[in-house]
């Protein structure tokens, strides 16, 4: 009989994911933008609960073939999609939120890294996506500005 690991270790990926999506949601937050630190914080969270649901229920039931994890894993890749198609929506010709949509995407990553123990990664990639919105936002608005464009996102 094979040991099923406790409840307790899954605490920790859980965890972890929400620090980091609030991480990454602060900064949106800051910018005014309308998914900030508990959206991201959730959608990581969400994400790292799926994926160690699938672990988990792959363990359980590995007495059926063909019980992927990675299967969950892709598609909550696919519904945090549809989630950024839904932040993504066009005013006029400028679309609305998408930076907001592709840091939820990220985000979902950062949790499913989590969900699966990649820790370094999660964290290199909240560190990452934190320059980027702040950082490169800055840089694109002085060029807008020299450039004489308003920038919005």
């Amino acid at each position: 009989m094979m040991h099923q690991p406790s409840d307790i270790v899954f605490i920790w990926p859980l965890v972890a994911a929400a620090v980091l999506g609030a991480c990454m949601g602060f900064e949106r937050t800051l910018a005014g933008k309308h998914a900030g630190m508990r959206t991201y914080a959730l959608v990581s969270l969400g994400s790292s609960l799926f994926v160690i649901c699938g672990t988990l229920a792959a363990f359980q039931l590995s007495i059926f073939s063909g019980i992927n994890p990675l299967a969950i894993a892709s598609n909550v890749v696919v519904a945090i999609g549809f989630l950024g198609v839904g932040l993504s929506v066009f005013r006029g010709e400028h679309p609305v939120e998408l930076t907001t949509a592709a840091g939820l995407w990220v985000v979902a990553g950062v949790g499913m890294a989590c969900g699966f123990g990649f820790y370094g990664i999660a964290v290199t990639s909240t560190v990452l996506s934190i320059i980027i919105f702040s950082l490169l936002a800055k840089l694109e608005n002085k060029l807008h500005v020299r450039l004489g464009k308003e920038f919005k996102d």
